[in-house]
């Protein structure tokens, strides 16, 4: 059965192992940057194992914009109780789960959480071959993003709450 739960700082390994198997490298979250969150914004910071097996995780910070900047990647503050935007920087199934509904199932944990905590929306970044995945959860396109990580074309996905 899949569960999901806040991470540790001991998920850390397989963070990474998941991380790089679903980003290049350009795209993945460092060790570092993985550190950061975890001690910072645990609360929506979350991973899911299938028997005891970790198989995917979801995460980012609650902002005070409505869409992601490239500053997110590397600075990170704790995150308000109640209010903001949550962003969503990464969300990873290792690809031997892909296509099980764990995306699915990180995608509405966190959003529950968010809606608790009164959070406006839900925002992400995607590249553009993912925009019909997350319209089929609610998100709204709303065009080509800021952002330049990576290297890539990202477009802003946004998804209101309140």
């Amino acid at each position: 059965m899949l569960k999901i739960r806040n991470v540790k700082m001991e998920d850390l390994p397989e963070l990474a192992v998941i991380e790089h198997l679903c980003f290049t490298k350009e795209e993945a979250a460092t060790e570092e940057a993985f550190e950061k969150r975890i001690r910072f914004i645990p609360d929506s910071f979350f991973v899911a194992e299938l028997d005891d097996v970790f198989v995917g995780l979801i995460n980012g910070p609650v902002i005070s914009s409505s869409y992601i900047t490239d500053d997110l990647f590397s600075d990170i503050k704790a995150n308000p109780a109640f209010g903001g935007h949550q962003s969503i920087l990464g969300l990873a199934v290792s690809p031997h789960f892909q296509k099980r509904g764990v995306a699915s199932a990180l995608l509405t944990h966190l959003e529950k959480e968010a809606k608790e905590k009164k959070r406006e929306t839900i925002t992400l970044t995607c590249k553009e071959d993912l925009i019909l995945f997350y319209e089929n959860y609610g998100f709204r396109n709303k065009g080509v993003s800021n952002s330049g990580h990576g290297g890539v074309t990202w477009y802003n996905m946004s998804k209101q709450l309140q």
